[in-house]
């Protein structure tokens, strides 16, 4: 029996460091030269994904994880199979000759944020035929964002948790959401909790308030809804109580993955003790350990780690009823 499966994509990260040649144009949008080649200051490589993203923090917290999703038969995916092994995840993966496993080009954007060029390759054709159902004995699904035809496997594997009562945390994303309610329907009915951030929210359902965005993302069918605002903190709703907590104020090197630790975070955290207030801290203390450094996966804190952070460096949530 699993804590979780994770089920989503899995990627090669390369991390360039080209800030000495950006060009603010307007807001929101960064420039390059054309026609000139840019030397990079800094190269990293780093494993990436979703999926293996959530699957490792889980592992690292001490929870007996698996991870469902698709790599090609290549050095990449290979790579990405030895970490998992490496980091006690349990790879019920699929193999893919069609197509290379996916790839993301991370470049410097203004200030802490980043510009991710996505090549999802192989992340689109994962089966269902091909999971090994017998397996998935688990009392949680992490579910991250797969695309293309992976999108309707999601749909199918949601189905198979209502039958077996499996809760899913459903950790959304801008590509989803823009598709809207009805697209998200066959998953958000199964969903127990779901994680968007507020840009997210209001695409999914309209502008409005804290409040107002709760009740109408909950009447989708979670039943624990968290908003996530960056560095303004995080909003959490059981229909009773909404929470917050604002993180603390520490030094951003870059904030790839930093959605996916909170995620995992507070999955680890509401599984341990079904409390929202402690999930919000575990999920913060991890984003905040992760944006301190490259990559998404290098500073994920593991559980002697985490024990240690919410004594020294607890984070205030305080919750208010509705």
């Amino acid at each position: 029996m699993y804590d979780v499966i994770a089920v989503g994509s899995a990627n090669i990260d390369v991390f360039a460091h080209t800030a000495g040649f950006i060009e603010k144009r307007m807001q929101g949008m960064v420039a390059y030269p054309v026609g000139e080649k840019i030397l990079i200051e800094e190269i990293r490589f780093s494993t990436g994904g979703g999926g293996t993203n959530a699957a490792v923090a889980l592992a690292r917290l001490g929870h007996k994880v698996g991870f469902v999703g698709i790599l090609g038969m290549d050095d990449r995916g290979e790579t990405i199979r030895k970490e998992l092994k490496h980091e006690c995840v349990e790879d019920l993966s699929q193999d893919c000759a069609e197509d290379c496993t996916g790839y993301s080009i991370v470049l410097d954007s203004v200030g802490h944020d980043r510009t991710i060029f996505v090549f999802k390759g192989a992340n689109d054709h994962l089966s269902y035929n091909k999971i090994p159902l017998k397996r998935l004995k688990t009392k949680w699904f992490y579910f991250a964002t797969l695309l293309g035809h992976s999108y309707s496997v999601l749909e199918k594997l949601a189905e198979f948790a209502k039958r077996k009562n499996i809760k899913i945390l459903f950790n959304t994303s801008s590509y989803l959401v823009k598709k809207g309610p009805k697209f998200l329907k066959r998953i958000l009915d199964s969903t127990y909790i779901l994680v968007l951030n507020l840009g997210e929210a209001q695409i999914l359902v309209g502008k409005g308030g804290i409040d107002d965005l709760m009740k109408k993302l909950r009447k989708l069918g979670p039943k624990i809804v968290i908003i996530t605002d960056g560095k303004n903190g995080v909003y959490a709703s059981d229909g009773k109580f909404i929470f917050f907590a604002k993180p603390h104020h520490v030094r951003v090197v870059e904030t790839t993955g930093a959605g996916d630790a909170f995620a995992s975070g507070f999955l680890s955290g509401y599984m341990r003790k079904a409390d929202i207030g402690y999930g919000i801290q575990v999920g913060m203390l991890n984003a905040e350990s992760v944006i301190q450094h490259h990559g998404a996966k290098n500073k994920l804190l593991n559980k002697r780690e985490m024990e240690s952070a919410l004594r020294k460096s607890p984070i205030r949530v305080s919750k208010r009823k509705i």
